[in-house]
């Protein structure tokens, strides 16, 4: 049985991986067959994440996070913040297929966290893991305007994506945001934040994630002038009057 799962893992990833055209590293199946176990192994217990099975979690998982690899010109050596990274998506999966570009995973959650941590040590991955909501992390000289591309695959709307993301991205980033196909209510809304942040809508990428038929799409975002020292403001103010 083990080895029908693992034969799984290394077919989806591959043909997956070639239908999005993006190139592995020869170590890349294993890695996300590593990955694999240690979810189905230590993610249940903080219910990290309802899809389950070989086949959903490379396809829903890995692949979706890996298309990001399609949407910035250049990852290779680059500075990149997972924002609310959870069970590791997308930051990891982009780790591993381009094991150069520098990652660090920002999450709120203890817990979380610490599967993180043990999650990147399990498979030999160099991240930083940061246990501080990104509201705060925002407004520290270390982490503030540093990073070439901040990524969030999280559920919030894109205007207070954008007030939590767009300040750790340094002038001429991107702020990469993972959405539904049908998010175009929300890009629109999310407008008059893009501009009060200092950003700039450069694009709307769109994918069908291999074997499933499902499209979804990546916000571009470029940073191109220095978010106000105001922001992010507190979350429940986010919450309450988003821009």
């Amino acid at each position: 049985m083990v080895s029908v799962m693992v034969a799984d893992i290394n077919v989806i990833i591959a043909k997956g991986a070639k239908q999005l055209n993006i190139d592995l590293p020869p170590e890349a199946g294993a890695a996300f067959r590593a990955y694999y176990d240690f979810l189905e192994n230590h993610g249940r217990k903080i219910n990290l994440t309802a899809i389950s099975g070989a086949e959903d979690v490379a396809q829903l998982h890995f692949l979706d996070s890996l298309a990001v690899i399609k949407t910035a010109a250049v990852f290779k050596s680059a500075n990149v913040i997972d924002i609310g990274s959870g069970a590791g998506f997308p930051g990891i999966p982009l780790k591993i297929a381009e094991p150069s570009l520098k990652l660090t995973l920002l999450e709120a959650t203890g817990k979380k966290v610490s599967f993180l941590s043990e999650l990147c040590s399990e498979l030999g991955i160099e991240a930083s893991c940061k246990n501080v909501r990104a509201e705060e992390a925002a407004h520290t000289p270390e982490m503030r305007g540093q990073y070439d591309f901040a990524v969030a695959r999280a559920v919030a709307r894109l205007n207070i994506l954008c007030e939590l993301c767009l300040p750790f991205v340094r002038i001429g980033g991107l702020f990469i945001a993972m959405k539904g196909i049908d998010s175009d209510d929300e890009v629109d809304e999310a407008k008059s934040a893009i501009d009060i942040l200092g950003g700039e809508l450069q694009e709307l990428f769109e994918y069908t994630l291999p074997g499933t038929g499902i499209t979804r799409r990546v916000v571009l975002i470029e940073k191109t002038t220095e978010t106000q020292s105001t922001f992010p403001r507190r979350f429940a103010k986010i919450q309450k009057s988003p821009l």
